[in-house]
């Protein structure tokens, strides 16, 4: 399969051109016009160039699918990647620029990784976490939903690794803890081990493959991180990350799309209190702030939490299409914000964090690859008033081409739990204890989020 690096070079260009004497300020800017859907579409081109050149998967001798990393070797976490390619698997469906298509989709069926395909890649068992193989295959379900490219009929489908992903989940949901749910990390020998959190458990109803507990305990909609299993999850980590509420707002309307009647009016009730208070929390003057890290006097936001922004304005765009209530409110939101945005681009693509200053912020430490999926997705969803997104997600009786297989993952030998040592275990010759996969019903619109990792 092939792939194009015209784009490295479109970008290195633009870079070399604000470089050059005499280069004013005005012409640095990104030019958008936002009332103008081929002006978007077009700042958006730009933007997606300048964030696959910190992909270099594609080139001799690298691996297909994933960012530099992980860190401290490079900045990115395998997670990190998958959110990646669901943005232009999103970037393709609002814009139709298709130049990407066959990358994300030689990416995305490579890191699922064969015979099991269910994202669960060897080489990351070290830092896997459930929300990490969640995002994953969020991405492989947004794409059966929107008609991605399919892959060779020789090669896992979309849906069938979205199902993957579900079955080797829902094997590690618990019970006996914190009212159930999943783990933080699929290896009890991985740090985070003893954590639920949200981004592990609210992807699940996203997998749209069954309905999932989502029930929001607090009246003020205040989404927190997790808590620690030893504490039965009452030591409740009060941290609020962007990509938490998108992921549960999401999840809440999935579920207001899934169900009718009374439960219907249940979930209209809590997707529009956690909307409301994302709006007031994340957007305090119309435009983005990830409000835990991002302060008025220094950014002290990681890698991963450099590119929640993205998840929330696509998390949005959706809920805007699965619950049509929300519409004007989420589109003058997102409106708002990707104004913000764009002010913090250079004309040759390149965006910063900081989306309230009006300028470009030289904000690279982190690795500027969450910068610029933030600003793209900022962009592409502002093209959701077309009609093959407001018809919301694809099934396979409005047209979804996506195959799917319900004994997908089945094959993954696991290790088992780890089990009290007998006895007679201390007196024969030693034995295996391996580890437990901790995780529930499967999900699919993003993350694993690494942001403690």
């Amino acid at each position: 399969m092939g792939w194009t690096t015209a784009p490295k070079a479109t970008a290195l260009l633009g870079a070399l051109l604000l470089a050059a004497p005499g280069a004013s300020a005005q012409a640095a800017k990104l030019k958008v016009d936002l009332d103008s859907p081929s002006s978007i579409r077009s700042a958006a081109k730009v933007v997606a160039a300048n964030l696959m050149t910190y992909y270099h998967g594609d080139e001799p001798g690298q691996t297909p699918g994933i960012l530099p990393g992980p860190p401290p070797a490079a900045p990115y976490y395998w997670w990190q990647a998958g959110a990646m390619w669901g943005t232009i698997v999103d970037y393709w469906f609002y814009t139709g620029d298709n130049q990407y298509n066959a990358e994300a989709l030689r990416s995305m069926v490579f890191q699922a990784e064969a015979p099991v395909n269910a994202y669960m890649p060897r080489n990351w068992t070290a830092s896997l976490g459930n929300d990490d193989q969640g995002f994953w295959g969020m991405a492989a379900m947004l794409a059966a939903e929107v008609n991605f490219p399919n892959p060779p009929e020789d090669q896992p489908q979309w849906l069938a690794l979205a199902q993957a992903v579900f079955n080797t989940q829902v094997v590690r949901w618990e019970t006996a803890d914190c009212a159930g749910g999943l783990r933080w990390q699929v290896e009890h020998t991985n740090g985070g081990y003893d954590y639920k959190n949200t981004i592990a458990n609210g992807r699940v109803p996203q997998h749209r493959l069954a309905p999932g507990p989502l029930h929001p305990e607090r009246d003020d909609y205040n989404v927190m991180d997790g808590g620690h299993i030893p504490f039965n999850c009452t030591d409740v980590n009060p941290v609020q990350f962007s990509a938490n509420a998108a992921i549960l707002i999401h999840a809440a309307a999935v579920m207001y799309n899934y169900t009718e009647g009374n439960a219907r009016t249940k979930w209209k009730g809590r997707v529009a209190g956690l909307l409301n208070r994302t709006v007031e929390h994340f957007f305090p003057d119309g435009i983005m702030i990830e409000r835990a890290c991002e302060l008025e006097d220094r950014v002290q936001c990681n890698t991963d939490q450099h590119s929640f922004k993205g998840y929330m304005h696509r998390a949005l765009a959706t809920v805007a299409v699965l619950a049509p209530f929300t519409y004007d409110d989420v589109l003058k939101t997102l409106r708002s914000s990707t104004e913000g945005a764009v002010t913090s681009c250079l004309s040759d693509g390149t965006c910063g964090f900081r989306w309230n200053t009006g300028e470009y912020d030289n904000d690279v430490a982190a690795g500027p690859a969450g910068q610029q999926m933030s600003a793209l997705a900022a962009l592409s969803t502002l093209l959701i008033d077309q009609q093959k997104v407001l018809n919301g997600p694809l099934t396979n009786q409005t047209g979804g081409t996506s195959k799917g297989d319900p004994n997908a993952g089945q094959k993954f030998q696991g290790l088992s739990p780890p089990r009290e040592i007998t006895a007679g275990d201390r007196a024969g010759s030693g034995i295996l204890t391996a580890v437990v996969l901790a995780s529930f019903l499967g999900s699919v619109v993003w993350m694993g989020m690494s942001w403690s990792e």
